[in-house]
């Protein structure tokens, strides 16, 4: 690679920093703590990836997506699953009106999924039947419906929250449709002196001013830059032999795994796991991806693409552990 070149990376490495670094502070200014949800949501979105929030109510999930809608100056739509809610309720339906000689025609009203970034709350509260309309607009950017095929304006995410404790009368996402989460991201509570911090914001009225940092075109081009990080042949086949080490069946999967998961991540992981680390990397300032760069995502990337056996659930044996025996055992030579 030509010095030139070389250059011209390491130019673009430092901007991207810059400005990744500048949307962190300005969320930062309204979400308190939560460092890592943060940085694991703007990732994902940098890299056009969906991203399931997992939380208890009340820790600030549905703000967080406000404010990057504001920060990233992204047109805002947010949707409440219920168990009522119709595919309808969620692309648009067509509907008879009448034109201008009286006559009647069908149109295609839009529903709220065509925004720019979409809240989709509680998706687990809705039925099967309408989490799958999420499923053509998650993994092509595209609607169908009435035989026509609408394209969603460029960027477009999804944010889904769901509540780990409350199950009754709610619907567990099936495979399909987690695997078209480029991450899960589990939001922890907060620690004294971040709740102390929220109270104080809050309730004794000093909220923090959201100023725009980037918008949409700038975001398809930060997005663009990934393609120029360079992945070296040993890092990217780490990445898939990470992903093979949550395959009982395979020769990478550790003792535990072997024992308590019935089936691994998908080839999709070992794409999201690449994207990630292209993020991650010139988040630091350096134009080529590092295997410190693919550890640091996998939590996020594999975690909900792991199906534990029957074992595994009968002793409740957590899967975020078993994705770091994975790491934590897996050599990065082959």
């Amino acid at each position: 690679m030509s010095t030139v070149r070389t250059e011209e990376l390491q130019a673009e490495a430092d901007q991207f920093r810059n400005e990744f670094q500048a949307i962190r502070s300005a969320v930062g200014e309204v979400i308190v703590g939560q460092s890592r949800v943060v940085e694991a949501v703007l990732t994902a979105i940098l890299c056009g990836g969906n991203v399931l929030l997992e939380g208890v109510p009340g820790l600030g999930k549905t703000e967080l997506v406000k404010t990057l809608s504001r920060v990233l100056d992204l047109d805002f739509s947010r949707i409440q699953f219920t168990p009522d809610l119709m595919p309808a309720d969620v692309i648009g339906t067509n509907m008879m009106s009448a034109d201008e000689k009286g006559g009647y025609r069908f149109e295609f009203r839009r529903g709220p999924v065509f925004t720019q970034l979409l809240l989709a709350d509680e998706i687990n509260r809705a039925t099967p039947k309408t989490q799958s309309a999420l499923l053509e607009t998650m993994q092509e950017g595209t609607v169908t419906t009435g035989g026509q095929t609408y394209r969603l304006e460029q960027p477009f995410f999804v944010l889904a929250t769901q509540n780990p404790i409350e199950q009754e009368g709610t619907f567990p996402l099936p495979e399909a449709q987690l695997d078209r989460f480029l991450f899960k991201v589990v939001v922890p509570f907060l620690s004294r002196d971040e709740l102390n911090d929220v109270v104080r914001r809050t309730i004794l009225k000093q909220p923090a001013d959201v100023a725009t940092v980037v918008d949409g075109p700038r975001i398809l081009h930060l997005r663009s830059v990934l393609d120029r990080v360079v992945v070296s042949d040993p890092v990217r086949d780490y990445a898939c032999r990470l992903v093979l080490a949550t395959h009982p069946d395979s020769e990478f999967a550790p003792e535990n795994v072997r024992r308590f998961l019935r089936w691994g991540a998908s080839p999709r992981a070992a794409q999201a796991l690449i994207r990630a680390a292209r993020v991650r990397a010139l988040s630091e300032g350096r134009p080529h991806a590092a295997f410190e760069d693919v550890r640091y995502f996998a939590a996020e990337v594999l975690q909900h693409r792991a199906l534990l056996n029957y074992d595994g659930q009968a002793e409740g044996v957590a899967v975020p552990d078993l994705i770091e025996e994975c790491v934590g055992s897996l050599p990065t030579e082959a």
